[in-house]
């Protein structure tokens, strides 16, 4: 049985705190990917809002049931698409929101992953406005089994080997990483598609924020590391893909490191994490 899924990345530039100009162009590119029968369009991390919004995070959060995400909904069934895109969110609690990826079904469905690792360093202060996340897993979407990551969690692989453990065909992580990370990046996403024998679908934006340069440079990775697609450094692209899930029966056997997993080392690290304090 033939298993393709055509993915488009769509590799632009948000207006900073302007969410009406952002929901806009998510339309315009969907309206694009459409005439190439894309399934899937991602778009970065933070894409609703802009990165550098500081402490108007919180009057630009929305719950998953806010008008934004109503947008995007029409969106995905006017377009028949699933449709991936980087939010802050609101809960029942004022004033506590996350770093979130959406994912909006064109059936309506809304499944949401929020952001495990937030970087408080250097040019990043995330932990000030954002709780961390705390689950981790894979949700359904046009026949497959999707896990979803934000920019650094890529530094952290056991997110990626519990999505994989729990069946994920393919991994996505949004960014909206500067041009300082870039080299870790590139090498990091090949490390995890391999690590765990999946796809590695690396969403990153471009453009200039308060003098933050945004490097692109988003790719798709094959489980065995191969860069199947990659999009230009430093500029817009809508990047379309048309990905063959037949590989992971086939790569898998060739590198089994979901098979040959070692619980009990795993056990041991999680011993010395706790006994050290951390």
């Amino acid at each position: 049985m033939v298993r393709n899924r055509v993915i488009a990345i769509a590799q632009i530039t948000p207006r900073l705190c302007d969410k009406s100009y952002n929901l806009n162009l998510m339309e315009q590119k969907a309206i694009e990917a459409r005439k190439k029968n894309v399934e899937f369009i991602i778009f970065p991390e933070l894409f609703l809002t802009g990165y550098l919004c500081h402490d108007l995070f919180y009057q630009l959060a929305e719950s998953l049931d806010g008008e934004s995400v109503r947008r995007v909904c029409s969106i995905a069934k006017q377009n028949s698409m699933t449709v991936i895109f980087g939010m802050p969110t609101q809960r029942d609690v004022k004033g506590v929101i996350y770093n979130s990826s959406v994912m909006v079904g064109e059936d309506g469905e809304v499944d949401c992953y929020n952001k495990a690792y937030l970087p408080t360093h250097s040019v990043f202060d995330e932990k000030r406005y954002f709780r961390p996340g705390y689950e981790i897993d894979c949700f359904k979407s046009r026949g497959c089994k999707v896990g979803l990551t934000i920019c650094y969690d890529i530094y952290f692989p056991e997110i990626y080997r519990v999505l994989s453990l729990k069946g994920a065909e393919f991994i996505i992580c949004t960014s909206a990483s500067p041009s300082m990370r870039r080299e870790y990046f590139e090498l990091l996403t090949r490390a995890r598609a391999i690590e765990n024998g999946v796809f590695l679908i690396f969403v990153n934006r471009v453009g200039i924020e308060n003098g933050l340069h945004f490097w692109g440079g988003s790719h798709i990775v094959s489980p065995n590391g191969n860069i199947l697609a990659k999009a230009p450094y430093y500029e817009e692209k809508l990047l379309i893909f048309n990905l063959d899930l037949k590989e992971l029966e086939r790569s898998r056997p060739f590198i089994p490191t979901l098979r040959d997993i070692r619980p009990e080392i795993l056990e041991t690290q999680t011993l010395l994490l706790r006994s050290q304090h951390f």
